[in-house]
């Protein structure tokens, strides 16, 4: 704040007069009272050194013509007077969209929209030359994996008990074009989302940020020509050789020499239960009391397990995929990177994609957080220690994620207990659980949670 001078007194005025800054004494801030001598400086002027307000992110509801087709985004002031009147209906609550019950023009701009594809998270971002009319992060559920080997276990252990089971050696045949279950879940979620997302916007073009990595360039920067052809073991004899060779023939434990006539033994880093792999970089070099002592002591964390490059490889499978079925432009992180910086925006999901559609300075709105799930879940047993493992004799109409009505209110559904007879919801205070037949109505959510509370809370 600039420095003040007194140059001359002021008679008292009233804290309600306009353009003039209330006295810091508190008989000076009673309503009409101008009794009290005091003095007020003529330099405290309230538009010096004042902090200037920053408007909060606006909020934005998709809307559908009469037809279904869709139009510009407007606002929640203006979707709460439709709705009112009886100009629109709700259509959706997940996301929040309306949709209109008159003809209109059906008049739109041009939307571009931005995806910042990515292994765990997608941001999007839709925009027009002036403003930004829907933004978002998408939460990816990383679970596939761990889902598939859980049922192969259950399975493998019921089949075990058949006495005899007719063999089937003719259905092993994979498709052309087949991916692993989690690639392919997360491969079809990047086009779920951009179809979603041309449902409820006038999107004209689309610009996806694709990336093809050099795995074996990543783990040796300094690989080149025919070296790409040579694997971790070329010019061993077997794996072992070359452990002491990569280990100087020490422990990795204990650190201490492996004394030639001393039995070795190796132990992967990262369990095979736990997706490890056979790989030279995953296989500890170890004494044979030291890998008893590892497994008795469980002093697993004490190895540093090898980088993974899951996401990396991901992005070079889904990069020529995923162009092929949105007919999209693409742009590579590089580019993405930096226009940000030239922007001095800072770096997320949601500012990348913004970049990525062609955003500069455009007005932003309040961004959806989305969280990915499984539509229904078929688990028929859940080993618990120390308990006996609950059966599950039929699918629950509410599951997971999905919205519920409890005294007329809105909350989210943590899942369900005591065989479907109760459900557990999240209140402020935490998660609480209430017996089913007090549920009023229930939303299912699908595989997609789209959380934007604002605008449920206000219009619903």
């Amino acid at each position: 704040m600039s420095k003040q001078t007194l140059q001359r007194e002021f008679k008292n005025v009233p804290t309600g007069a306009p353009l003039a800054c209330s006295s810091t004494s508190t008989p000076l801030n009673r309503l009409e009272t101008v009794s009290v001598v005091s003095k007020v400086l003529s330099c405290n002027n309230p538009e010096v050194g004042q902090r200037k307000q920053v408007s909060g992110l606006k909020v934005t509801v998709p809307v559908l013509s009469i037809t279904g087709s869709p139009l510009m985004p407007c606002s929640l002031a203006k979707a709460r007077h439709l709705l009112e009147r009886r100009r629109a209906k709700i259509v959706n609550l997940n996301p929040f969209a309306i949709k209109l019950t008159f003809d209109c023009e059906n008049k739109v701009q041009e939307v571009s929209l931005g995806i910042d594809t990515g292994y765990r998270h997608i941001g999007f971002s839709a925009i027009t030359e002036v403003k930004e009319i829907v933004s978002g992060e998408v939460e990816l559920d990383d679970k596939t994996s761990k889902r598939l080997t859980e049922r192969r276990m259950y399975r493998g252990h019921r089949r075990s008990r058949l006495r005899y089971r007719k063999p089937r050696f003719n259905n092993r045949k994979t498709s052309e074009g087949w991916l692993p279950p989690s690639i392919q879940r997360r491969l079809d979620t990047h086009i779920n989302m951009v179809n979603k997302l041309k449902e409820l916007t006038p999107v004209r073009k689309v610009t996806v940020e694709i990336g093809a990595f050099d795995i074996q360039k990543l783990m040796d920067p300094e690989i080149s020509g025919k070296e790409y052809q040579h694997g971790d073991l070329y010019g061993y004899n077997n794996l072992k050789a070359f452990l002491f060779s990569r280990e100087s023939g020490k422990c990795q434990l204990c650190n201490k020499k492996i004394v030639k006539g001393e039995k070795a033994h190796l132990h992967h880093i990262k369990p095979r239960s736990e997706t490890g792999t056979d790989r030279p970089s995953n296989i500890a070099l170890l004494h044979e009391n030291c890998h008893d002592k590892m497994h008795k002591k469980k002093l697993y964390k004490k190895l540093k397990g090898p980088k993974e490059y899951k996401a990396e490889t991901f992005m070079s499978i889904m990069a020529a995929r995923l162009k092929k079925a949105l007919d999209c432009d693409v742009t590579y992180g590089y580019e993405t990177a930096t226009k940000r910086n030239l922007l001095r925006i800072e770096k997320s999901h949601v500012n990348d994609a913004l970049v990525i559609a062609g955003g500069t300075n455009q007005e932003r709105c309040l961004p959806y957080k989305v969280e990915q799930k499984r539509i229904n879940n078929r688990v028929l047993q859940t080993n618990r220690k120390g308990f006996i493992p609950s059966i599950r004799k039929k699918r629950h109409s509410i599951q997971n994620r999905d919205f519920v009505w409890i005294n007329n209110k809105r909350y989210l559904c943590g899942g369900v207990a005591s065989r479907g007879a109760e459900v557990y919801y999240f209140e402020r205070s935490g998660k609480k659980l209430i017996n089913t037949k007090k549920i009023e109505k229930v939303y299912h959510t699908g595989s997609m949670v789209w959380i934007s509370g604002v605008v449920f809370t206000e219009l619903v």
